[in-house]
């Protein structure tokens, strides 16, 4: 995975934004921003006030869950929601076999 300022750098461009655009967006100057996609290592507040100008969210994912994660978001894996909501409103849970990534985040030890 890509370090954290590159992955800001590649957003920014896709949203087909302008480093000096991010002013406006989360209230930081070009030299800044700058600084932050060349360099960067901001402090956390820093980071979430960045990302929600780029549209992005924050996420701490567990080791042991980093590779079913990586390889969904590059649709190498599909996840279902692991449950089914009938007609009625009726909550049911998939069995396993229907949908292997049901636990994808779940703890392992409950």
């Amino acid at each position: 995975m890509s370090k954290i300022h590159e992955q800001l750098k590649t957003r920014r461009k896709s949203l087909g934004l302008k480093q000096e655009d991010m002013e406006l967006r989360v209230g930081m100057s070009r030299q800044q921003y700058q600084y932050l996609e060349s360099k960067g290592n901001p402090r956390l507040d820093t980071l979430e006030l960045v990302a929600k100008g780029l549209k992005m969210e924050l996420m701490l994912i567990p080791q042991e869950k980093l590779r079913d994660v990586e390889d969904f978001l590059a649709g190498r894996k599909k996840i279902g929601g692991g449950f089914k909501v009938t007609a009625t409103g009726t909550v049911i849970k998939r069995p396993p076999e229907d949908d292997p990534w049901s636990d994808l985040l779940e703890d392992s030890d409950d």
